[in-house]
């Protein structure tokens, strides 16, 4: 082994390895609307941001305002928002940032897309399913979504009159019925730190 070798080995040793905290990834928190996706995803946020990490949350109905507005909520359309928020998403989480994308995505194609670019660029990507019951988001009905579809002045509700594709095998699947958010969050904040990303 030469010098010049032994001294580039020596520097590479030398060279600070990424903390965790510096580790970015991708959470995609899926669910049928009132879930509690949103509520969740703020929730750990603040945990996050308390241990010096870098977070930024995509909310669904934000990224419809100013990323994906004018399109619809036919199949073609949720798949162009889905896919629009996984660039945005993969981006800002190669760049060492914690995305919280409390999205409800109801295909799988569509969240399968977004894992795939994350995987292709080596980028961590977890999915969440937010498990709540269709009955209980409807007592929710944070929105009134639910209390519109049934007076027949909406359609399309996902989870009611649209299909909603849950995750047959996500990285974690939160059941939410009869906890309290800041149970759930910890429960997030847990699974993530055992991945090295917390």
């Amino acid at each position: 082994m030469t010098a010049d070798t032994l001294a580039a080995a020596g520097a590479a040793e030398a060279a600070p390895q990424a903390a965790p905290c510096e580790r970015g990834a991708t959470v995609w928190l899926t669910g049928l609307p009132s879930a509690g996706k949103t509520t969740l995803a703020f929730a750990l946020a603040e945990r996050l941001r308390a241990g010096g990490h870098k977070v930024e949350v995509l909310d669904g109905d934000e990224i419809r305002e100013f990323l994906s507005k004018g399109l619809g909520f036919s199949r073609e359309d949720r798949h162009t928002n889905v896919t629009r928020i996984g660039f945005v998403a993969e981006k800002l989480a190669a760049n060492g940032v914690k995305v919280l994308a409390p999205v409800i995505a109801p295909f799988a194609d569509s969240r399968a897309a977004v894992r795939e670019r994350h995987a292709a660029n080596g980028t961590a990507f977890l999915e969440v399913h937010v498990a709540t019951p269709v009955e209980l988001c409807a007592e929710r009905d944070v929105k009134g979504l639910y209390a519109k579809q049934a007076a027949g002045e909406i359609s399309g509700l996902t989870g009611v009159d649209d299909p909603y594709e849950a995750p047959e095998a996500p990285e974690l699947r939160l059941q939410t019925q009869g906890r309290a958010v800041a149970e759930s969050a910890a429960e997030l904040h847990a699974f993530l730190t055992e991945r090295g990303l917390a």
